[in-house]
């Protein structure tokens, strides 16, 4: 009796444990409205582009591709197949002082004008604090009243509120001939 308590314990265990894994998700808690959870491993994933947005926002992005995502950035898919998962990082952009005064240096070697020393230096940049990471999940049947994409955000690790995924959709609504995907693959 023993022995089949511990194998049908066992069975439950590996049961779960290929659930995680099988979804490629974290134990933390989901977002709102399309039960999303941060995806295991997604640093790891591929770079898909990055972008910059001026202010207000005023934050440098990364854009990161699962396996299935990036055969289909790669071979130009759209729809995006089923699987696809696409993750945006994004950190506040901060000027770098260590950076401007390599530049500096560098410029007046070259003896250029304190104006474009200037626009160079005012335009310098790098990542700061982390801000978001946000997902799109590809499920056409799981998320059929939003074009088959699944949203999600998270800040210091907790998914945002419920207003603030009510945006995604909408949002996404004009890449409806993308397949709601703004992202360029960059080779």
């Amino acid at each position: 009796m023993k022995r089949i308590t511990l194998f049908a314990v066992a069975l439950a265990m590996l049961a779960v444990a290929f659930g995680t894994l099988a979804s490629g998700q974290t134990d933390g808690d989901a977002a709102p409205i399309y039960g999303v959870k941060i995806p295991s491993g997604y640093r790891d994933w591929p770079l898909v582009s990055v972008a910059r947005v001026g202010g207000p926002v005023n934050d440098i992005r990364a854009k990161l591709g699962n396996d299935v995502a990036i055969r289909a950035f790669r071979a130009g898919t759209n729809p995006f197949p089923d699987g696809t998962v696409i993750a945006r990082l994004a950190w506040r952009q901060v000027t770098s002082d260590e950076n401007n005064a390599v530049f500096r240096s560098a410029m007046l070697a070259q003896r250029l004008s304190p104006d474009v020393i200037q626009k160079v230096l005012s335009e310098s940049s790098v990542a700061g604090p982390p801000t978001n990471v946000q997902f799109m999940i590809k499920d056409s049947k799981k998320y059929t009243s939003t074009g088959g994409w699944g949203f999600a955000q998270f800040t210091d690790g907790k998914p945002d509120g419920e207003a603030v995924h009510k945006t995604c959709f909408p949002c996404h609504a004009p890449a409806k001939d993308r397949d709601f995907v703004f992202t360029h693959y960059s080779r």
